[in-house]
């Protein structure tokens, strides 16, 4: 994988702390040195999780504790979510091995996802993942232990190549620029009528599942929230935005 690649692996409202721990022990296990939790609904200090997590308990002492999912993501420019699901889902899912090739050509901080165990991420947190990764489990009980997909999918993470070339495509934008400027958007399409509030998160979702699967650039995003913040200008002002004050 390429050394630039600053790999996160995001737990989102984990309930168990023997799969907290254990999910730990294999960040150590396969060199991946940041854990972030979002919304725990355990102790991730406690007995338990430290029992689990054997030699890698230094990232349960250093693991950075998130209110919701966008906030953990804010500095990635690169996020690959797991999902157990076979239809639904917002965005093309894809094997391990493609999602995880272009999740390691990442220039910066990027973020490997985990749902909860119960029932996994919702449409909109999948919406904040460029790419959607699944694992070939049977059709008859397709869901896995959380401890066990994270074990499948960093084993998969660790046997990449070191020698993948990083380039191309630029960088997609990191999370806090793109989310900034949807939220302009929204609030501009609001104002215009193009949105009414008891549809405007559903088009919204669609909108950011099609600057997902475009892999939009931060270079991208500032000219789409520079054509924004001019056309809010002109809407105040009931001018044309073309002409001259």
């Amino acid at each position: 994988m390429s050394s630039a690649a600053q790999l996160a692996v995001v737990l989102v409202e984990p309930s168990g702390p023997l799969n907290v721990g254990s999910v730990a022990r294999l960040c150590a296990n396969f060199d991946v040195g940041e854990l972030r939790l979002v919304a725990p609904r355990c102790d991730h200090l406690g007995e338990e999780a430290r029992r689990m997590a054997v030699h890698g308990g230094w990232l349960l002492e250093q693991a950075r504790l998130f209110p919701s999912l966008s906030a953990a993501l804010t500095d990635c420019c690169r996020v690959v979510a797991t999902s157990g699901r076979r239809a639904g889902e917002p965005l093309p899912l894809q094997a391990p091995e493609p999602a995880l090739r272009w999740l390691a050509q990442a220039r910066g901080p990027c973020a490997l996802v985990f749902g909860r165990e119960d029932r996994g991420l919702s449409n909109d947190e999948l919406l904040q993942a460029g790419q959607l990764l699944t694992l070939g489990s049977g059709d008859a009980y397709a869901s896995l232990n959380l401890s066990h997909a994270a074990a499948l999918v960093l084993h998969s993470w660790h046997c990449l190549e070191s020698s993948l070339e990083v380039g191309g495509l630029p960088e997609p934008s990191d999370r806090q620029g793109l989310e900034a400027m949807l939220g302009d958007a929204e609030a501009l399409l609001l104002d215009v009528g193009f949105l009414h509030p008891h549809t405007a998160h559903a088009r919204m979702a669609k909108l950011r599942g099609l600057l997902q699967r475009a892999q939009i650039s931060t270079e991208e995003v500032a000219l789409v929230r520079g054509m924004v913040r001019q056309l809010r200008w002109a809407s105040e002002r009931g001018t044309n935005p073309g002409q001259t004050p």
